[in-house]
Formats: structure tokens, C-alpha cells, sequence
């Protein structure tokens, strides 16, 4: 088996590295709160992220967006209030796939530049650097203004009096102008679309409604929608080609991979084609498509080519019914069954900015529940595990702010910054001077994970094999509150124990013999002992004979690593 690294993901919002003030004075205002740049990730704040165990960052919201900010001065077109959610606006509605968002730039003339510098210190600390990749939808009024001469706009020559043409980029409704009935104007005169374009969440009206992607217009791959969903892919249509050509424009930027937003409502045999040509030239990239119907797992990693999948519907949403007392931690193990010979190219969170923080009252309104959790998520495979910029410090995400207000979330769409990591920032010393004990520990737990994960060849390459089957009529075993697996690489055995209940418990977990022989180690063999999240060290070894007791604190686990002598 060939040895490789686990990829250990940490998502961030660059907007939120910006104003470090005790309290925010106005949600979602650039004057009164700043905003994140570029540069605030300095190689001392790379550093301290590193140190995490993280090897990629994904800097979420690079590519420029359509906004409430005016920056005409700069050569960028304004957006019409009534089409941009919140005052910073949705970093999935891309208003020009060859910009970054010039709020993020200390110098706005400069603001590529800076991230091509970004890129370059994010290397120089030792991880790479994920982005994201929109591809199904583009903010109502794209428009690329740094584009080069002999590149065609999205939609430049479309057919605007045909609902749909696979030489369009954009699909229609003729003869209708858009019309938003939800006190949308916000401006001295209505938005105009004339004719209407179709909505990015596949709504085709000219009416969408204030919980339809309204401030977004569908991309044509040559799907007729309206028409039972017939493709028309040869000739390859434009759109394809526009796509590609975006993609290696990033990846020549030194990006190091993609994690594209709804890749399932844009057609497989996309993904199936340009995939392999980006990696034709960069082999190493790797793509991480958001894909939430586990009947098309398969079709989008062999037909689609795609390294990774969110594990999202199965596992996360499985952990966290456990981790708030909803589903038993025996459901933990029909998650990985139902993912038979795909385990490997999923990708396991607990939070994203998708979701709502552990700790916000939506949740588990507490941020310990989120140890156990985290264990199973990041330890029981081979696969990647992410965490999501503010989860290691115990983030709340219940500040009433912008455009979402208070929903167990952070804002994307706002001026805003989060206060966990304004305490962790420490007025750029990166030393977490003002957090709090409690926040201290869980990020030196996540630390002493995450670092675990990535730096033991057991947890990157061993076999899996699930204990919970074992332990189901265990009387000194409680399969709704602990779930145990065990792993397997060259001469190293892992028990992996942990603890979903509030209260500490004192566990006897049973080896059965299929274990062994599943596994290929021996019975009641003396093994070097190491707790990997505390690096104690003694001699113990694993039978079928008895069962091996462990004590497990509340909202914990253990990582035990059993070293055998060949």
C-alpha cells in the first residue's frame, strides 16, 4: 500500500480578518467595520494555522461577486442594490470569473497581485490552497472587466429570443422582463432584465420569489429543462469551453485545487470532460464537488472524475443527530456502509458555511459535543477532513447580523467579523491572548487531533473495521452514547473509543476473533501502548478473552495506538 498524507482542510472567509474592535458598530457596514484583506494573512497568522495540522487552506469568496460597494473608480461596474443579498453580497454570485474581490485588496489596482502573493506565502508555510469554483449560476449582471480581448463574455453572443439554444450561455424567458416582487428596488430606479434570464436554483420565471436564488442567473451546458431534460452536447457547447478556460486561468494562479459549489445541477458529462483535460496540465490538482443526493455519489467520482464529495446527507448529518441525543451512535456505522468502496473520496466536516455552528443554540448549543464528533469524522478513514475557520475556538455563530440574521450561522454576505477569532487574533499576535480558558483547551484539543491525523500512517492508510456490531448487547457498553472502531496499518493497531454523553464513563469494549483474523494481528499479544492525544506510553495488549476497559471523560475519546514487535 502506497503511504500518503491525510489532507486536513481549514475553510476561511478573508473578510473576516478585519476589524478586531470589542463590538461591531453597524451589521454588514464596510466604514464602521472593515473588512479582511489578503495581507492579514501574514506568515506568523499561516503559521499558527499550520499548526492546526491543516496541509490546505480554502479561501472561500476570492472570486469577485457582485456587491453594494461602488467601486466604479476602479473600473469595476456598480451592481444594482435590488440583485445583491446583504451589503457585501454572495461570494457564489460571481460577477467576474477572471477578478478577485477588490475588498479583499489593500490596494485595489493591486488586488491580483496580492492574491498571487497570498498563494505564494500560503506555500512558503507548507499548505496549499483551495478556492472555490461556481459553476451552475453568475450574479445577474456579470460582467468581466479585466477579461482578455480575445476572450467572449458569458452570454455576449447568446440568442436572447430562444428559451434555449446550446450556443447560449444563459437560458431565457422570451418576451417577459424579470420582475422581483419582494421590495427589492433599494435604488432610485427598478433593476431592468429584459428578457428575464432564468433563475440559478433552476427557477423558470420572470417572478422568482425572495427564497429563490434571485440575485443569480443559470448557466446553459446545453440541458434543455424545459423540454424533459434533453442534452445537446455534441457539438460541445460554448459554454464547456468558457468553463475550462476559467478553471486553467486558476490553476495557473498556483491553485491548488477547487471545491465546486452545486457541481450536481450542472451535468455529469461536464465534469466527465473538463476534469481530465485541467489535469492533462496540472496532474495535481484535486476537485471537491458539493453533491448532496447520495444516488449520484457514484456517478459524479467514475463518470465525473471528481477526487472528493461533501459527506454531507450520510455522515455530518448522521454525527450530528447523535451529537444532540437524536439518533443513536449505532447509526454512525450504517453512514459508512451505505458508502461501501467510495469511503475514500468523501469529504467529512461538522461545519461549513453551509451549516449551522456546533455551538450556536440551533445545534448542540455547546462546543464540547463537538470532540467526539469530530474524532469519528476525521479518524475513521482514510479520506479528507475539513474544518470550518472559528469551529476550533468554539464559535457560536449567534450574533444578529446581516442579511441571514441570527440562524446558527456567520454571515457570508456582510461586512462582518467573528468574535472567537478577533479574540484568537489577539490585535495580530495570533496567540489567542484573549480567549477564553475553555476556548484555549477545545483549540488545543482540535490541535492535538487534527495533528494526530495528519501525521500518523495509521489514521492516513490503515483499514477500517467497525467494533459497534460487537458491542451491541454489551452491558458495559452503551451503543446510543459511545461508538468504537478499530484500524490497521503494518505493525500498528488504533482503538478509537469515544464518548457522545455529557457524564465521564468507564467503558469494556469486546475484540471479537473475527477482528484479529479480519485484521491480521494477534490475540493477547504485548504491545507498546500509545495515547495519541496525550502521548502516554505503557505496555497493554488486545484479546478476545476479556474486554478492554477505558475511561472516557464527557465529550471526548481516545486515539489508542498499539505497536507490535514483527
Amino acid at each position: 500500500m502506497k503511504q500518503m498524507e491525510k489532507m486536513v482542510i481549514y475553510q476561511v472567509f478573508p473578510r473576516w480578518f478585519g476589524n478586531l474592535n470589542a463590538s461591531l458598530v453597524k451589521y454588514g457596514d464596510k466604514t464602521m467595520n472593515g473588512v479582511g484583506k489578503f495581507s492579514a494573512f501574514t506568515p506568523k497568522a499561516l503559521a499558527k494555522i499550520k499548526e492546526l495540522g491543516i496541509t490546505h487552506i480554502w479561501y472561500t469568496g476570492i472570486i469577485e461577486h457582485a456587491t453594494k460597494t461602488d467601486y466604479t473608480a476602479y473600473g469595476i461596474r456598480k451592481d444594482h442594490n435590488a440583485v445583491v443579498k446583504g451589503k457585501a453580497g454572495s461570494p457564489y454570485a460571481i460577477k467576474d470569473y477572471y477578478d478577485v474581490d477588490p475588498d479583499l485588496a489593500d490596494n485595489v489596482h493591486e488586488r491580483m497581485k496580492e492574491f498571487e502573493e497570498l498563494v505564494k506565502r500560503t506555500h512558503n508555510a507548507g499548505m496549499k490552497v483551495i478556492i472555490d469554483f461556481v459553476p451552475n449560476h453568475v450574479a445577474r449582471q456579470y460582467n468581466s472587466d479585466v477579461r482578455l480581448p480575445f476572450v467572449q463574455d458569458l452570454g455576449q453572443q447568446d440568442n436572447t429570443t430562444k428559451a434555449f439554444d446550446a450556443n447560449n450561455n444563459f437560458y431565457y424567458i422570451p418576451g417577459q422582463s424579470l420582475t422581483l416582487h419582494f421590495g427589492a428596488q433599494e435604488e432610485d430606479y427598478e433593476y431592468s432584465e429584459f428578457p428575464a434570464k432564468v433563475t440559478g436554483n433552476n427557477c423558470f420565471s420572470a417572478s422568482p420569489g425572495k427564497n429563490d436564488w434571485y440575485e443569480t442567473v443559470k448557466l446553459n451546458y446545453g440541458v434543455d429543462y424545459m423540454n424533459g431534460g434533453t442534452c445537446h452536447f455534441d457539438p460541445r457547447p460554448g459554454t464547456w469551453d468558457k468553463m475550462l478556460d476559467i478553471l486553467l486561468f486558476w490553476a495557473d494562479k498556483g491553485v491548488d485545487g477547487f471545491r465546486c459549489d452545486m457541481a450536481e445541477m450542472v451535468p455529469v458529462e461536464f465534469w466527465n470532460w473538463v476534469i481530465p483535460e485541467v489535469k492533462k496540465i496540472y496532474k495535481d490538482i484535486i476537485f471537491i464537488a458539493e453533491v448532496y443526493n447520495p444516488d449520484e455519489y457514484r456517478n459524479y467520482i467514475y463518470t465525473g472524475h471528481f477526487d472528493y464529495l461533501y459527506d454531507k446527507v450520510g455522515l455530518y448529518d448522521t454525527v450530528r443527530a447523535v451529537m444532540t441525543g437524536q439518533a443513536p451512535a449505532s447509526n454512525i456505522t450504517y453512514s459508512w456502509q451505505a458508502l461501501e468502496g467510495i469511503q475514500h473520496n468523501m469529504l467529512n466536516f461538522l461545519e461549513n458555511h453551509d451549516e449551522q455552528r456546533i455551538a450556536s443554540d440551533f445545534f448542540a448549543g455547546d462546543a464540547r459535543p463537538g470532540v467526539p464528533g469530530m474524532i469519528v469524522s476525521a479518524a475513521m478513514n482514510v479520506n479528507p477532513v475539513m474544518i470550518y475557520s472559528g469551529q476550533e475556538v468554539g464559535e457560536r455563530g449567534m450574533d444578529q447580523e446581516g442579511f441571514s440574521g441570527r440562524d446558527g450561522r456567520t454571515t457570508i454576505f456582510d461586512y462582518w467579523s467573528v468574535e472567537s477569532l478577533r479574540n484568537w487574533i489577539d490585535d495580530w499576535k495570533f496567540d489567542g491572548g484573549k480567549l477564553t480558558d475553555d476556548q484555549k483547551q477545545l483549540r488545543e484539543v482540535y490541535g492535538k487531533l487534527l495533528n494526530v491525523v495528519h501525521d500518523e500512517p495509521i489514521i492516513a492508510n490503515g483499514e477500517f473495521y467497525d467494533l459497534m456490531y460487537a458491542n451491541k448487547s454489551n452491558p458495559y457498553f452503551n451503543s446510543h452514547r459511545q461508538y468504537v472502531f478499530m484500524r490497521k496499518y503494518k505493525n500498528e493497531v488504533l482503538l478509537a473509543v469515544v464518548n457522545f454523553d455529557k457524564a465521564e464513563q468507564t467503558v469494556r469494549v469486546e475484540i471479537p476473533a473475527d477482528a484479529f483474523k479480519a485484521l491480521g494481528f494477534e490475540d493477547n499479544k504485548a504491545a507498546v501502548l500509545t495515547d495519541l492525544l496525550t502521548t502516554e506510553h505503557t505496555v497493554s495488549t488486545l484479546t478476545d478473552a476479556y474486554p478492554y476497559q477505558v475511561v472516557l471523560p464527557a465529550y471526548s475519546g481516545k486515539l489508542l495506538k498499539f505497536t507490535y514487535n514483527n
